[in-house]
């Protein structure tokens, strides 16, 4: 061995490749967003998977089950659009708040005053008994969507005058608006000492697809009501506003870029209110449609966390409102049918992790990743 071979250090084992990460100068593919999504959708499955076989189950039957129980029938996939008709609307108030990086935490608080607006309307009453359905309907909105907003407008209106952390104040108001609800169900309007108010005449109740099946065989027994309907219009129109229209550009602006906005003479404040005002509302939507479609009474136990659920769902559609109809049902079906998979906490695990992975992948949005190969010296 000659005396440079002596000198020169010995290498050890490594790999043929090295992994770079970079701050990404350009925006990356339009496709790319969506596909981390779905990543995220599968990494959470795995996990999930993972969780039934260390407590003894088969994965693969637990989520065939909850597959065929959610829609493998036209029933069943009507028992699920309820489910997701309450995460939609929720998670469409989350979408645009979050699309100004005004982090809106209080939907489920939101929702729940949607429930006391409608409630009021029959349990008051402000119409008397015998009124149409189509008055007590609307009225039922207008109410719902009014109390929605104004218990978005209230952490709205702090956050533009005194800089107020909207995270922590509608975080907060969502107990208070729980309960707010529980004083009427307990006391006021409580039927019998019972823990729920009288219930709903039939024409306060959303039309279901199910009141077609004396004339139409075909619906009998599905159980999607009118809250669908809502739904939809109010994703079009939000998608429109946030693509089309010069609110939608302000909004935009002032999410990517504050002081460019504030240069340009929009006024971060007002967008602050009207933004909060409108995410109230359509999360008091999501709670009149659930009262009036589904529950027919005023009760506590109206939300297994819609309001929550609304948060990841937005960032699984990453903002789009369009696809947050999609990742509702998504999530509509694990609230369904996961019911019944063993261990009970699968579902909400599932929802955790997507939610963890939504955030982790975000990291990637502003980071590229390459793999540079080796080379010898």
């Amino acid at each position: 061995m000659t005396e440079s071979e002596m000198k020169k250090p010995a290498l050890g084992w490594r790999l043929p490749f090295s992994i770079r990460i970079e701050p990404r100068i350009d925006n990356p593919p339009k496709w790319f967003s969506p596909m981390l999504s779905v990543i995220a959708v599968v990494f959470a499955l795995l996990i999930g998977a993972l969780v039934i076989w260390l407590g003894g189950g088969d994965p693969w039957a637990a989520y065939s089950h909850i597959a065929r129980y959610s829609f493998g029938s036209v029933g069943v996939l009507s028992d699920t659009m309820v489910k997701a008709i309450p995460l939609m609307l929720v998670g469409l108030a989350c979408s645009i708040a979050f699309r100004m990086k005004l982090w809106n935490i209080g939907a489920e608080g939101q929702f729940f005053l949607g429930v006391f607006g409608a409630s009021l309307v029959v349990l008051l009453p402000v119409l008397p008994e015998d009124a149409p359905q189509w008055l007590f309907i609307i009225t039922m909105i207008i109410s719902g969507m009014l109390f929605g907003a104004l218990w978005g407008f209230i952490p709205g209106f702090l956050k533009a005058r005194y800089n107020v952390n909207e995270i922590i104040s509608t975080l907060m108001m969502n107990y208070i608006a729980i309960e707010w609800n529980n004083y009427f169900i307990y006391a006021v309007w409580s039927e019998g000492g019972f823990q729920m108010s009288r219930m709903f005449q039939r024409n306060a109740w959303l039309p279901r697809l199910s009141d077609l099946g004396t004339t139409m065989p075909f619906f009998r027994g599905l159980t999607t009501h009118m809250g669908l309907l809502f739904a939809l219009i109010a994703a079009v129109v939000l998608w429109w506003i946030l693509a089309k229209s010069q609110w939608g550009y302000e909004i935009r602006l002032i999410g990517d870029n504050p002081r460019a906005a504030e240069y340009a003479g929009i006024s971060i404040k007002k967008n602050i209110i009207f933004v909060m005002l409108l995410s109230g509302a359509l999360a008091g939507l999501a709670g009149m449609s659930e009262i009036t479609g589904v529950v027919h009474r005023l009760q506590g136990a109206i939300s297994p966390g819609y309001g929550f659920t609304g948060i990841i769902i937005a960032w699984l559609a990453k903002l789009n409102p369009l696809a947050v109809i999609l990742a509702s049902i998504l999530f509509g079906a694990l609230i369904l049918a996961g019911r019944e998979v063993q261990p009970s906490g699968i579902p909400t695990l599932i929802q955790g992790v997507i939610m963890v992975a939504l955030i982790a992948s975000d990291y990637f949005l502003r980071n590229r990743v390459t793999i540079v190969r080796r080379v010898e010296e």
